[in-house]
C-alpha cells in the first residue's frame, strides 16, 4: 500500500487536554541488580495500540533502557476482555515491577484500581482527567501520568469536508462504550452541525457489529468520520472494504487507521506517540521525574496521511487532499 505522509506541525506544548493473555518478559539475569520491570496491559490488539508499545520500548531505548540488558517487559494483552484486564493487573501488581504502562483507557483505569503506588504510565488515553486517572492535566497529583491521544477534532472535519466539499449529510461510528470516543464523537457531531451539515451517528458495540454498520451508514451519507475508537480500529480494513464498495470517504483519528483502510487523517502518529511516552517513562525510572508533578503531554507532531490506493479506488486525486489549515 503506498501511503503518502507530511510532518504538518512542530511540537504542541506538552500539557492538558481534556485509545488471550500473551507474557513476553525477557529472561535475564536475576542477579543484575540495576535491571528494571515494566509491566504492561494492552486493551487489544490493533495497529495503533501495537504501534504505541513499539514506539514506548524505542523510547526507552533512546533513553537508556534497552529490553535484555538494564530492563525487561512483563507485556500482557486482554484481548477486549474485562476479566482479562483485571486478572492481568493483579499478575502485573504481583510481580512487584518498578514502573507499569497501560495502553488504552481501560487497560490504565485497571491498572490505577490496583495500586497507589506502584508509577504508572499512560499513553492512548484521550482525557485522563474525565477517565478519572489525574486530578488535573498539569499536576496529576497521584502515581499517574502519561501522554493523550486526544486529535485535532475540529481539524479532522475540516479536512473530510474538504474533501466532499457538497457534503449534505455526513456519517459518525464508534462504540458509545468507549468514552474516549463518546468525548470525540461528541466534538466532531458538534464540529459538523458548525459547519451546517446534518449528522447521522451509528455505534457498534464489538468488532464483529462494524461491517453492518458501516454498511448502513454508508448508504446514507456523503462522508464518514471515525475517531480513534478501539472496535473500529480493530476492523479497520472491513471498514475499509466498505468504503471502496461503497465509495464512501472515510476520514479516520488516526495514522494506524489510515494504513489499514480509512482515507485520510490529520492526525497522531502512535509510534511517535509511544516513544514520546518511552522517554517519559525513563524520567521517572531514573529518579528525574514524578507522576503526581509531571504534566500529561501531547503528541509532539501531527501528520496528514493519505491512503493513495484509498484514494484511487474512490476517483480522488491524492494530491488533492491536503492539510487543513
Amino acid at each position: 500500500m503506498n501511503i503518502k505522509k507530511w510532518i504538518t506541525s512542530g511540537i504542541l506544548a506538552a500539557s492538558a487536554l481534556t485509545l488471550a493473555a500473551c507474557g513476553d518478559a525477557s529472561n535475564t539475569s536475576a542477579d543484575n541488580d540495576n535491571m528494571k520491570t515494566v509491566g504492561v496491559l494492552q486493551l487489544v490488539q490493533h495497529g495503533s495500540l501495537d504501534a504505541a508499545y513499539e514506539g514506548f520500548k524505542e523510547g526507552m531505548a533512546d533513553a537508556g533502557y534497552t529490553e535484555g540488558e538494564n530492563v525487561t517487559f512483563d507485556y500482557q494483552n486482554a484481548q477486549n476482555s474485562q476479566d482479562n484486564l483485571k486478572s492481568m493487573s493483579e499478575k502485573l501488581i504481583k510481580g512487584d515491577p518498578d514502573l507499569l504502562l497501560g495502553i488504552a483507557t481501560p487497560a490504565a483505569v485497571s491498572l490505577a484500581n490496583e495500586t497507589t503506588e506502584v508509577p504508572i504510565v499512560v499513553t492512548a488515553v484521550t482525557d485522563l482527567v474525565e477517565a478519572k486517572l489525574a486530578d488535573s492535566n498539569d499536576a496529576p497529583g497521584r502515581n499517574i501520568t502519561g501522554t493523550s491521544d486526544m486529535v485535532p477534532i475540529e481539524q479532522q472535519i475540516a479536512l473530510l469536508l474538504s474533501i466532499v466539499p457538497d457534503a449534505k449529510t455526513i456519517g459518525v461510528m464508534y462504540n458509545a462504550g468507549e468514552a474516549n470516543s463518546k468525548i470525540q464523537a461528541d466534538l466532531a457531531e458538534s464540529a459538523l452541525k458548525k459547519a451546517g451539515v446534518d449528522v447521522k451517528v451509528l455505534t457498534a458495540n464489538t468488532t464483529n457489529d462494524v461491517q453492518q454498520v458501516t454498511t448502513s451508514l454508508a448508504k446514507d451519507v456523503d462522508g464518514i468520520y471515525v475517531p480513534t475508537d478501539n472496535t473500529f480500529a480493530s476492523a479497520a480494513a472491513i471498514v475499509g472494504e466498505v468504503a471502496k464498495e461503497t465509495k464512501t470517504p472515510i476520514v479516520a483519528g488516526s495514522v494506524d487507521q489510515v494504513n489499514d483502510g480509512a482515507l485520510a487523517t490529520y492526525g497522531i502518529d502512535y509510534k511517535s506517540l509511544g516513544i514520546q511516552t518511552g522517554k517519559l517513562a525513563a524520567k521517572i525510572l531514573d529518579g528525574d521525574a514524578e507522576p503526581a508533578t509531571t504534566p500529561v503531554e501531547t503528541a509532539e507532531t501531527l501528520e496528514l496521511v493519505v491512503n493513495d490506493e484509498m484514494a484511487e479506488a474512490l476517483g480522488i486525486d491524492p494530491a488533492s487532499i491536503v492539510a487543513p489549515e
